[in-house]
């Protein structure tokens, strides 16, 4: 009786000690970044036009402000970037680099109707995938029309379609998407 009284003290004093941690070095947490900005820029034709929709108030219950500096030309090829930017910060976070750096981990999809142009992606990750901060996009005939921009997290790179643009198939949750208005002539 007494060996088995010990046996339990023994068991106590075990799970006491090992059930207690020190969280004096917690493991990283990976938090989302904060979109307000979203820029894109598209050179071609002689012409650089700049779309921005800032949202400073995150989800407040402003909308964002978007603007277009001007319109596109018809059946020209222009060299598209895309910045994402957090300007809460002083100086602006540049989460472009995060996307870049984590490419695998992110694709930015291009989502117009067919007479707007089309979209190609210019820039991959590791694994030979679509990140989408850099792209060529053919305007087509004139149009008019919105032009969507979704930076998706953990898309699915492999499903149908995705490789190609098609968000469709992509799941992963949405950092950021904004809509803009865009002219062709």
């Amino acid at each position: 009786m007494k060996n088995l009284k010990l046996v339990a003290l023994a068991l106590i004093i075990t799970v006491t000690f090992t059930s207690c941690s020190n969280d004096d070095n917690p493991a990283p947490v990976n938090e989302e970044e904060v979109i307000t900005t979203v820029r894109v820029t598209l050179t071609g034709g002689g012409q650089v036009v700049t779309m921005t929709s800032r949202d400073l108030d995150g989800d407040g219950p402003n909308a964002p402000t978007v603007t277009v500096s001007g319109n596109l030309i018809a059946n020209t090829t222009y060299t598209g970037a895309v910045e994402f930017l957090n300007e809460l910060e002083t100086p602006a976070g540049n989460i472009t680099e995060e996307v870049e750096e984590e490419g695998a981990d992110h694709q930015v999809f291009y989502q117009a109707n067919a007479a707007l142009g089309t979209f190609t992606y210019s820039d991959t990750d590791a694994n030979g995938k679509p990140i989408g901060v850099a792209f060529s996009y053919i305007s087509g005939n004139a149009a008019s029309g919105n032009l969507t921009v979704t930076l998706r997290h953990l898309p699915n790179k492999s499903a149908a379609g995705v490789a190609s643009g098609d968000i469709t198939n992509a799941g992963g949750a949405t950092d950021a998407e904004v809509s803009f208005p865009v002219v062709v002539n």
